[in-house]
């Protein structure tokens, strides 16, 4: 293996001198430490992590803590903050917690051991003490979800504004009996999403409890049961809103599967904009979500608040508008209401 006493024998320099330059220390010259890299990149060189670490040395990794990567909203988040740090000379370092606290506690301790640079989390709905204690050891920025415990530094989305928009654009097309499926409110993201659905109903008109299914905003089964047990209702509703990625994968499902269609048997308007999601019937009308322009703001903010290497950063909060995509999945009830009774026939073999 190659090691700096080998490279500073090539230079014929001092080992202290290739390891600052390779550490980008400011007593080097510029012309030092290009011909210091040159050299280290030519001779094959990679850096002893854990001799960095002894040292309190900050290692070039930055950790991403979520809950799924299948889901198509945190791939795409994962990759633009990727390309945003390599940019910036840092790689990124994932970790899955499937929305379990102990995961994610325990990928924080490694996180912390490999003495990484900082922390990007997406955090749980109740995370482990130790998890604070941990993170607030290390630079670190919360992303779309917000726990007061953690910090005040958060990137999200105004889920909110979101899914009152989407409920909003069902009660003006004529729309009452208007089913939701997201997320529990112990999440900030579910609380606030339901926050949004109420608050659109006309005249301020709390929503049949019936109407209002919550779970596991990850799972996509949940809203594939949720779905039939809506359609199940014998005041069945006339028009779906989905509060999550997922969910709205399970919703389309088992329309598809039950042979419904979307906007003849009822209005379907999902969360995010996967790829199949345009393809889907007529079109999903959708909240569309600014993943890509949200991650990489995150990644930009993250790496110079790296750089500035304050102790206690001031609080900082970015939140990005969602936007309602529209398509075919949406009409006004009077239009729909014409194959009403086809569709109860459907829903009765529900």
């Amino acid at each position: 293996m190659i090691t700096i006493k080998d490279i500073a024998a090539r230079l014929q320099v001092s080992p202290s001198t290739v390891g600052r330059a390779l550490a980008n220390d400011p007593r080097i010259s510029a012309t030092t430490k290009q011909k210091v890299n040159e050299v280290a990149d030519e001779m094959g060189y990679v850096a002893n992590l854990a001799a960095r670490m002894m040292r309190g040395v900050s290692s070039n990794l930055v950790g991403l803590v979520l809950p799924d990567i299948r889901n198509g909203f945190y791939a795409t988040i994962a990759h633009a903050l990727s390309k945003c740090l390599q940019g910036a000379g840092y790689q990124l370092a994932l970790s899955e917690t499937d929305d379990d606290r102990m995961v994610e506690l325990q990928s924080i301790r490694e996180l912390a051991s490999a003495n990484v640079a900082g922390i990007i989390i997406v955090p749980t709905a109740k995370p482990h003490r130790e998890t604070v204690r941990l993170l607030k050891l290390s630079p670190h920025v919360q992303l779309l979800r917000r726990h007061a415990a953690i910090g005040d530094q958060w990137f999200g989305i105004d889920d909110t504004q979101a899914i009152f928009e989407a409920t909003r654009h069902l009660v003006e097309l004529g729309h009452r009996r208007i089913g939701y499926i997201g997320g529990t409110d112990d999440l900030p993201t579910g609380s606030a999403r339901l926050k949004g659905y109420h608050k659109a109903l006309p005249g301020g008109e709390s929503a049949d409890p019936a109407l209002v299914q919550l779970g596991a905003p990850g799972d996509p089964e949940f809203g594939l049961n949720a779905i039939r047990r809506l359609l199940s209702l014998s005041k069945r509703p006339t028009a779906i809103v989905a509060g999550s990625v997922q969910m709205t994968q399970g919703i389309l499902e088992e329309l598809t599967t039950q042979g419904l269609r979307a906007p003849d048997d009822l209005s379907v308007v999902g969360f995010g904009d996967e790829l199949g999601f345009r393809w889907w019937g007529p079109g999903l009308t959708t909240v569309g979500l600014p993943v890509h322009d949200l991650a990489t703001a995150c990644g930009l903010w993250f790496v110079h608040q790296i750089r500035q290497n304050s102790g206690s950063p001031a609080p900082y909060t970015s939140i990005s508008p969602a936007t309602l995509i529209l398509r075919g999945s949406t009409r006004k009830q009077g239009t729909a209401a014409k194959t009403s009774a086809r569709a109860a026939v459907r829903g009765a073999t529900v």
